[in-house]
């Protein structure tokens, strides 16, 4: 656990209630965080943790209850205002300048001036300071967008480290890096940690949370379920606080009725990306595909799918020669894909629940350009029910439900076109652990219902827990395959860094 946590209390939020349209988000809601201190802030989507950083950043106002830094009440009027205080964040989706130096992102919007003049020479040489206090070796003077995602994350802590923080809160930062990236983020947390920083972690991954805080805070249903030092619980104790239930299996059990080989790819190549990519995927089976981030797991589907062109390779589909033009020759030959980027590419997150799940197969269900109503209705009524899709109702815009509950509605708009094959890529990023055993589930009966299903995930464990054969990629290339139960962790690292 490291350093033993100072005693030392910096913030006190006391009873806090918060409702939206007259429904209770937040009750009675307690939380204290210490000098120095990584406290983990855990809970189904939905739980009230988004609400309760923004009520803590200023975004929002709370209704009431109390806030207290360093002993003294404030009431946190603006961003801004909790920026002053010392109370930062780093969301999830960087916002950064991508063609701006480091330096110069460092002092967005508090530019120094010198006669009037932007002082570079100044900021360049306090950038220098900030980065080396946190041990990072980048140059001030690079542009951001040659940075990785973990890169970024790292100029983004040193960022609001210079605003002379005393509280940072983190909201899934591991989301979009690899292991490694995660380790060296994780090294930076505890130099905070060192320098008196408190820091909030929000994580969906668990074992980050067993691994690097000295406090665990659960909250369900915008009640705080309990907070305790992780050495006291068990993986399954925080799962069972979390979603209020026993779980006795993670992950259903696998399907082992296969039938036959549905698709064949021989020797994908895209130049740059992957080269001589070869698998075969069989009616029942699930697929999965492992590797680190960069290894072209997510290149090789979209060129399956028809997103990019292949420079060379075959693909056959029940036997037969395909050539995979666009998406829409895929969903022709009954293959869907659930995109990793559920936002950009999966939903319109401005329009209705029905609306997304009638995208793949409105134009099969209109007619002289009208579309049928009743039927639209009755397919969103039905997936909403299917997959247990938490919403007020089939009209409500996706953009207000849980992340696990969009990725839902991306899986419902493919079932509904009944494809033969399922690409799901990185299916429950970004989701809780409750949404997570929703997703397998799903996964694991289009499999038991015939389905030949693909799974890329970064997760150890969902690769393991959910697939009948793995293939692992490094640098573009297939590195090995794995089955049954030779699909274990070590197995898949070792082919992963090419260490086999």
């Amino acid at each position: 656990m490291g350093d033993l946590v100072k005693e030392n209390v910096i913030l006190e939020m006391t009873e806090i209630m918060k409702s939206f349209s007259g429904i209770t988000v937040l009750q009675n809601v307690n939380l204290t965080l210490r000098e120095g201190e990584i406290q983990g802030l855990v809970g189904e989507n939905g739980a009230g943790k988004s609400t309760l950083m923004k009520i803590l950043t200023g975004e929002y106002r709370m209704d009431s209850g109390g806030i207290k830094l360093f002993g003294r009440p404030v009431e946190i009027n603006d961003p801004r205002h909790a920026i002053d205080l010392g109370i930062n964040m780093v969301y999830q989706e960087l916002n950064n300048a991508p063609d701006m130096t480091i330096a110069e992102n460092m002092f967005i919007g508090r530019e120094l001036k010198k006669y009037g003049f932007a002082d570079k020479k100044t900021m360049i040489r306090l950038t220098e300071q900030y980065l080396a206090a946190l041990d990072l070796k980048f140059s001030p003077v690079k542009k951001m967008r040659h940075l990785s995602v973990s890169e970024m994350q790292m100029v983004e802590i040193a960022k609001v480290v210079s605003y002379n923080s005393k509280i940072v809160i983190l909201d899934e930062p591991t989301s979009s890096i690899t292991e490694t990236e995660a380790e060296k983020l994780f090294a930076i947390l505890r130099k905070l940690k060192g320098m008196g920083i408190a820091v909030i972690y929000i994580s969906h991954k668990l074992e980050e949370l067993f691994a690097l805080t000295d406090l665990i805070t659960i909250l369900r249903d915008g009640h705080v379920i309990k907070a305790e030092k992780p050495e006291n619980l068990t993986r399954d104790d925080l799962i069972r606080l979390m979603v209020g239930r026993e779980i006795n299996d993670i992950f259903p059990s696998k399907n082992a009725d296969f039938g036959e080989i549905v698709l064949e790819a021989e020797g994908l190549t895209r130049r740059g990306q992957f080269e001589n990519v070869s698998f075969t995927l069989r009616k029942g089976e699930i697929l999965g595909f492992a590797g680190l981030v960069g290894a072209g797991r997510t290149e090789t589907v979209m060129a399956l799918f028809g997103h990019t062109k292949l420079d060379s390779g075959t693909i056959r589909v029940c036997g037969k020669t395909v050539e995979l033009k666009s998406p829409s020759h895929a969903v022709k030959n009954q293959i869907a894909l659930v995109p990793e980027d559920r936002k950009l590419y999966g939903l319109n997150l401005l329009a209705k629940v029905s609306d997304n799940t009638e995208m793949v197969v409105e134009k099969r269900n209109s007619r002289l350009g009208f579309v049928n109503a009743l039927l639209k209705r009755q397919n969103a009524e039905t997936m909403k029910k299917n997959l247990n899709i938490r919403c007020q109702g089939i009209s409500q815009p996706v953009r207000y439900l849980s992340g696990g509950n969009q990725q839902k509605i991306v899986v419902a708009k493919w079932l509904l076109s009944d494809p033969d094959i399922i690409i799901l890529d990185e299916p429950t990023r970004g989701i809780d652990v409750g949404a997570k055993i929703e997703i397998y589930k799903i996964i694991q009966k289009l499999a038991v219902d015939g389905k030949a299903v693909v799974v890329i995930s970064s997760e150890l464990n969902e690769i393991i827990g959910l697939c009948n054969r793995v293939v692992v990629m490094y640098e573009g290339r297939v590195s090995g395959e794995l089955e049954g139960k030779n699909i274990e962790q070590e197995a898949i690292m070792n082919y992963a860094h090419q260490t086999i």
